[in-house]
């Protein structure tokens, strides 16, 4: 648990300000564009692949289907079958296309809150 109440900061985006927590993280989902994933990436110096978009979208339809982010496994399992690899080969990819991590880079380029918990997978 924190100490502290997080900071927020308001990024302007051409699709309208969002609100930041102190780590960078949307404070509200909803408000997720690909304006936003757009500047994740370039923040995180990442150039958006296909295979990034198809990512990014699974995870959001995982939202909006269960209100929550989507685990990291089942998201290699994604990567896996819709690349005709395994889980595990899925798991590879993932880091590749998101170096410093699931959390760390895809759950906030797909505009989810950050997780106060959670296994990188």
């Amino acid at each position: 648990m924190r100490t502290r109440p997080d900071k927020t900061t308001e990024m302007e985006l051409p699709s309208g300000k969002v609100t930041l927590d102190g780590h960078g993280y949307l404070v509200d989902p909803e408000l997720w564009t690909k304006d936003f994933a757009r500047a994740v990436a370039k923040a995180e110096d990442i150039e958006l692949t296909q295979n990034h978009w198809d990512v990014i979208e699974f995870m959001r339809q995982s939202y909006a289907d269960h209100g929550v982010a989507v685990d990291v496994r089942h998201v290699n399992k994604f990567l896996g079958e819709k690349n005709g690899i395994s889980k595990h080969d899925g798991r590879r990819l993932l880091f590749e296309l998101f170096p410093y991590g699931y959390v760390k880079q895809a759950v906030k380029m797909a505009g989810m809150k950050q997780p106060r918990a959670w296994s990188t997978g």
